[in-house]
């Protein structure tokens, strides 16, 4: 290979999945991993989670310092602090999750346009690229090195 050649896949290996032929763009859908596998909505924390764990993070936060001008013992003042960057930690994973769950979902639904765009979106953009070049693979040799 010479240099800034780019590297093609080898069609003869085993392990390659043959061209798609049909002339229909290719799906834009992609599979959001999670933990090595597929994100599966029904494993989790749910909404009802979050919520929850929101609530007890908004309680502690407002008790903390609470605690310190009321004078409470300092043994209550550091669990309620403890308490509260574990909460954060958990509501922050729990964000994460959640909203990882959107993007699968948005995945799965196809690209939506933006509702004021007159331009293509880079998504739009890279599935025409993608449906040009399996046109170009269909065309015979012959036609496209042209005669000679």
């Amino acid at each position: 290979m010479t240099p800034g050649q780019i590297p093609t896949p080898d069609p003869t290996a085993p392990d390659s999945a043959p061209p798609d032929l049909s002339g229909a763009a290719r799906p834009s859908v992609k599979d959001v991993e999670y933990r090595g596998g597929p994100l599966d909505a029904e494993r989790g924390p749910g909404l009802g989670c979050f919520w929850l764990q929101v609530i007890v993070l908004a309680a502690v936060v407002v008790l903390t310092p609470l605690s310190a001008a009321w004078e409470w013992p300092i043994l209550i003042t550091i669990v309620l602090l403890a308490s509260t960057l574990v909460l954060l930690l958990f509501v922050g994973q729990t964000i994460i999750f959640l909203l990882r769950l959107v993007a699968a979902d948005r995945r799965a639904t196809g690209r939506r346009r933006p509702l004021r765009s007159e331009t293509k979106t880079v998504g739009e953009l890279e599935d025409e690229a993608g449906t040009d070049e399996v046109a170009r693979e269909d065309e015979a040799p012959e036609d496209r090195d042209g005669p000679g």
